[in-house]
Formats: structure tokens, sequence, C-alpha cells
């Protein structure tokens, strides 16, 4: 948990590696690393939702587009998106699902390669697939049903509910700066190599491990946005706060409320075995591809992530989502099934301008880009675009939410080889235009 670094592109997309690269925990393999690991991160998602219009639409954004307007014909099934999709599978750069979700009834669904190559198990939208650190916004949403409640505030500092951290951290940096990517915390690298065996060596470890942050930056000046301390520190206030594990926690509170039945936090022993579950087939240093899961013993060669294979976590912080539960997600996020509709809005709502990033790729696209909590907004073409990446060795993940216009999609991959940045451009194109 949190021991990859977070950067935005100009188009928000969030996305995640190792140190200095953009987007936390997640991206293709085939684009810069460096662009694409970091804040930032939509993608398509959209299963038959039940569906009320998405009505978390900020004041001042436009209304949600009527029932009857006409869809962009890049999204249907057919399209450019979907043939773009198609000539990635056929020449093996994509494994997963795509989903693309308007006002809650699913527009396009597609469903490449395989779940599980040893058994024959083809990916299908029932698949769940890692999500790295496309799950960070579910930690943030956890915070604030609690702040709801009146059981936590955003200005309680570290101090107020944690021991154990040196005094500058527990009474300067409060559960907004973290949340907002703005503690001015570092923290050390993570045992890469480590094998962890139980949930209970997983919390002590990252119990100790947080305790090991610096203050590098003045908290809230926004200049230190790198440190997994920023999402795995809440995780343990939320612990505090409820008493419970964080993964009984949002498996009670998120998932369920939100009927997302085919998300779990999912121990090694159970991805080895449940036929719903996606292995994660990673890129080794030879160039051919292993199941991360089933093979311990090798590691990415990524430098960004050297060594990591993500089946040594017992069980990690991120958790397994199908692309019908993300689509799930998004719409219980302002329907007061997970949140109060404000609530809503706070989580979405921009918290600091990001630096621009050099021109070129799905980065150009947007017009400004903010950070959130725990995710990227941005204006594209004219209208909000509200996102959140993930990749780890063997898997990549997004999903974003298009308000103005009741778009939902999601991209979840399970093999190294797919495109994640160029794919996301794709799916910003077909919905919104955007170039």
């Amino acid at each position: 948990m949190g021991d990859n670094d977070q950067r935005w592109t100009r188009n928000g997309r969030f996305v995640e590696g190792r140190k200095t690269v953009i987007m936390d925990s997640d991206s293709a393999r085939g684009v810069d690393r460096r662009r694409l690991l970091g804040w930032g991160g939509l993608a398509a998602a959209g299963v038959a939702v039940a569906g009320v219009p998405l009505v978390g639409v900020r004041p001042g954004h436009a209304d949600p587009a009527p029932a009857d307007a006409g869809l962009p014909p890049d999204t249907l099934p057919g399209g450019a998106y979907d043939r773009y999709l198609a000539r990635l599978a056929a020449e093996g750069r994509f494994s997963g699902v795509v989903v693309l979700s308007h006002r809650g009834r699913t527009v396009l669904s597609r469903s490449y390669g395989m779940a599980d190559r040893e058994k024959g198990i083809r990916n299908h939208e029932g698949i769940a697939v890692s999500l790295s650190s496309a799950a960070k916004p579910f930690c943030a949403v956890a915070v604030l049903q609690l702040v709801q409640q009146g059981r936590l505030r955003l200005t309680d500092t570290v101090g107020t509910h944690l021991t154990g951290f040196p005094a500058e951290i527990a009474d300067q940096v409060t559960v907004h700066h973290m949340l907002s990517d703005t503690s001015g915390l570092e923290t050390p690298e993570q045992d890469l190599e480590r094998v962890f065996q139980s949930r209970e060596e997983v919390r002590e470890y990252n119990e100790r491990w947080t305790r090991q942050a610096r203050l590098v930056a003045a908290p809230g000046t926004g200049t230190n946005g790198h440190s997994g301390a920023n999402f795995a520190i809440p995780v343990q206030i939320v612990e505090a706060v409820t008493g419970m594990t964080y993964w009984d926690y949002l498996e009670e509170n998120i998932f369920r409320r939100a009927g997302m039945t085919g998300s779990a936090f999912c121990t090694r022993p159970q991805w080895l075995t449940d036929k719903h579950i996606a292995h994660s087939y990673m890129t080794v240093a030879d160039g051919s591809q292993v199941d991360a899961v089933r093979n311990l013993d090798q590691g990415s060669p990524n430098p960004y992530e050297l060594g990591k294979n993500p089946g040594r976590n017992f069980i990690d912080y991120d958790g397994f989502a199908t692309a019908p539960d993300l689509v799930r997600f998004t719409r219980a996020l302002y329907d007061g099934t997970v949140l109060d509709r404000v609530y809503g809005e706070v989580l979405t709502a921009a918290k600091l301008p990001h630096a621009p990033q050099p021109e070129g790729g799905r980065s150009a696209s947007a017009e400004t880009s903010y950070g959130a909590y725990l995710m990227a907004v941005a204006i594209v073409n004219g209208q909000w675009l509200y996102s959140r990446a993930g990749v780890n060795p063997g898997s990549a993940a997004n999903w974003s939410v298009y308000p103005h216009t009741d778009w939902v999609g999601v991209v979840l991959s399970n093999s190294d080889s797919a495109p994640l940045q160029e794919i996301l451009q794709q799916e910003t194109l077909a919905v919104t235009g955007a170039r």
C-alpha cells in the first residue's frame, strides 16, 4: 500500500508507478511511464445499472443531457472507440474489460483475452480485476462518510486519532492535507520482496511503515504529493474511528450499499482459486509474461516498480472490482447511497491546480486539471471530467465520470500490454470530441 508516487497529467488522469512517475499504481507499458503514472486516469465503465441520471453535477455546471439526446457516434458499438479496442485486442495489446455507460445504461461493453490462461477462463463483465490506485477514492469516501456522521473532521490532525508519529506530523498534518495530497509527507520505499502470509502481518507492516514518514514540506503547500502516507494514514484513521478493519468497513459501507456484488478485498488464496478474479499477467525481464500470483519469485523489471509483484501481498488495500460495479460506485456517489450529495461534491471539488505537463498524448487534451480528494478532475473540451487510474505489474484500471453529459467509462486490464493512457485518450475523444 502506498508504495507508488502520484503526479498529475494535464488532462487530470491519475496513475501510479513507483518513485517520481505519473499514475498512482498504474498505466500502460507502451507509453511513457513517467507521464502515465500519477494522478489522473478515467476509464469507460458502463453496465446496465438502474439508472437515475447522475445528479452530482456541481453548482454552475451544465445540466445532464436530455434522455433523448443523440449519443456520440464514436461511443456506439461499431464506432471509432469500439474499432480501436478491437484492433488493440487483435494485436495482443489488450486483455480485459471496457464499458461505456450513459445515464446508467450500457452503451458499449467489450471483453477481450483470458482472465486465467491456465484454466482457460475468458474475461467477461463479471470478472474482477486488481484496481491498484484506482481504488484510492474509496478511502476518501469512507472518510467523508465519517465526517458526514460527525465522527471525524477534515481538520483533524493525524495525532487526533493515531499515536506513534513525530509531533510535527501528529500536530500539523490534517486529514484534508492527506486527501488533497498536500501533506508535505515523504515515506521510505516499501519492502517489495517480502511475501506476506496474513491480514495481520499486512496491517502491522503498514502501521510501522507509515510511522517512518518524514515532513519534508509545509503542510498545505502542495509541494510534495509523492507520498503513500497520504492514502495509508487515512486508512488507519478509518480503522481507529470505526473499530473495524479498513477492508471490512469498505465492504459493508461502500461495496454492499452500492450493490457492488462482484467487488472485494481478496486474499492471495482467493485470488488463486476464485474463477471470478482475473489473474495479472506481468511482463518480466526476458519480455515474456507470467501470472504474477502463481510466480511470486518473479518481479517487474520496470525501473519505477523494480522487483514488485502484487501477488506477494496476502491482501492489499486496493481490492478487486468489476466494470459494472465501478459504474454503480460512481452513481452511488451522488444519489444518497454512499454519501449525501453535498459530500459527493466535496469529494470531487477542485482543490489544487496542477502544474502544466509536457505537450503530447492524452495530457494535452485538458484545458485545466486539479487535484480533488485522492483523485483527479479536469476541464476537457469545456466540460468536467473526474477520474482515477491505477497500475500495477500485470494490471491497469481506470474509471471516469463525465458529469455534464452523464457518461461513465471504465477500463480494466489484466495484462502489462495495455496502453492505458492511449485508451483513455480515445475514450475521452469518443465521449467529448476533445482532441
